[in-house]
């Protein structure tokens, strides 16, 4: 099963780093107020960066990496980020 490693750009101007299997349904958690802490406090307003892994795990390690970039360095993933249609 893919997951999906995924960056939420909040209202305050920061970032939020998760996985998930599902994004819309996780998404939509998020800006409920049903998602993680961090989004109750810090209203997601878009997805602004989302990379599908073969499995939780990977998913997992990937995440980690993502979490660890500077501010900067995640706006450049963004900014790098293409959409896939």
């Amino acid at each position: 099963m893919a997951y999906f490693v995924y960056m939420l750009l909040c209202e305050d101007g920061s970032y939020y780093t998760g996985i998930t299997n599902d994004l819309v349904k996780r998404f939509r958690a998020h800006t409920q107020g049903l998602g993680a802490s961090y989004t109750r406090s810090h209203r997601p307003v878009k997805i602004v960066y989302q990379e599908s892994l073969p499995d939780k795990s990977s998913a997992l390690k990937r995440e980690h990496v993502v979490k660890q970039l500077t501010h900067a360095e995640k706006q450049l993933l963004c900014k790098a980020y293409v959409p896939q249609s």
